[in-house]
């Protein structure tokens, strides 16, 4: 799978890096040129990522374009901001017909009005607080 990341934070690049390990081809994209080092940094992207690093950003058609957008299988959007992943996701989707498009939208609101029109969103805020209250709720039953 060709997959494209916007975004080379904690999640982005630990997606980059399972991917990559996993054989698929990767080019991550992030507007900030030191995100790149700091993922090294903490251990995430290292020597052995074989995949691409594009400085830009991830809503310019151009950059896209510079990191393969219209040959991607995959595209994932998580930057810190949820307008900047939505936006990034619809030009993947409808722009560039990316197949598998997922957007990263820590508004649960915003989550669920995009999956309603098509797009798959994750909201790490719903997410997380499921996640908990499961926790919780297996530790009350013991």
């Amino acid at each position: 799978m060709k997959l494209v990341i916007v975004g080379c934070g904690r999640v982005g690049s630990q997606i980059a890096a399972d991917m990559d390990h996993a054989g698929h081809e990767v080019v991550i994209v992030d507007r900030d040129p030191n995100a790149f080092s700091r993922a090294s940094t903490r251990g995430v992207l290292t020597r052995e990522f074989k995949g691409d690093q594009v400085v830009g950003n991830g809503t310019d058609v151009d950059i896209l374009r510079r990191a393969g957008v219209e040959h991607a299988d995959g595209f994932v959007a998580v930057t810190e901001g949820d307008n900047r992943n939505i936006m990034a996701s619809q030009i993947a989707k409808n722009i560039f017909k990316v197949p598998h498009v997922v957007a990263r939208i820590y508004d649960p609101e915003r989550a669920e009005a995009y999956e309603k029109i098509g797009l798959h969103t994750i909201c790490p805020t719903l997410e997380g607080a499921r996640h908990i209250e499961k926790v919780l709720l297996e530790r009350e039953s013991r």
